[in-house]
């Protein structure tokens, strides 16, 4: 994860070289949180640090459905009521995206979700962090882990359970928690970690 520091150094390069920057905000909520929690530390690494154009991730949040395109350099955004259509981004019910986003920046409910994932990942960190074999050394600041597993305890673990490919060559992997993610999902994935490396 970035810090506001070096987002802000990283805009502040691509200005100087007449680049702008946008900003992929999938799992923005996790990095706030991470960084303090509070509007203005969402700020700090976004339009604070020069971010130009933000995608506000809403799926990874805890949305339905629905993304978020956030203008920071409003000049920018003239003409987009016009394109949006031709790149298929205009949904004909708008007004139920904009409702989920309504609900979601009420009340915390985007940092209190966001929370959650990121202490369910440090909570599967202490769960699985004893097996010497992962290289878990560092705990996670946000939602994902990146253990190794070796073979046959990474197809013993996939035929149990999915989780995606990081570092092919080096036998690593990605996982992730999420907003939804319960204890209860966390310890039975850890127990599944202990059957799959007794293999």
């Amino acid at each position: 994860m970035y810090t506001a520091d070096e987002v802000r150094q990283i805009c502040e390069t691509a200005h100087e070289l007449g680049m702008l920057v946008h900003m992929d905000g999938a799992r923005i909520t996790n990095a706030a949180v991470a960084l303090g929690a509070t509007p203005a530390a969402l700020r700090s690494f976004t339009k604070d640090a020069g971010v130009d154009v933000l995608s506000f991730g809403g799926v990874k949040a805890g949305l339905m459905f629905g993304e978020a395109v956030v203008f920071f350099n409003t000049s920018l955004a003239t003409r987009v009521e016009y394109i949006r259509k031709q790149v298929a981004q205009l949904n004909s019910k708008m007004r139920f995206v904009s409702a989920q986003y309504v609900e979601l920046l009420q009340n915390d409910l985007l940092f209190n979700l966001a929370k959650n994932a990121n202490a369910m990942a440090l909570a599967l960190y202490d769960q699985t962090r004893h097996h010497k074999s992962l290289n878990l050394t560092t705990p996670p600041s946000v939602n994902s882990l990146f253990p190794t597993i070796q073979e046959p305890a990474a197809s013993a673990l996939r035929e149990w359970t999915f989780f995606w490919d990081w570092d092919e060559p080096k036998h690593q992997y990605r996982w992730m928690t999420a907003w939804d993610t319960t204890l209860e999902d966390v310890s039975s994935f850890a127990e599944g970690v202990s059957q799959a490396l007794k293999i």
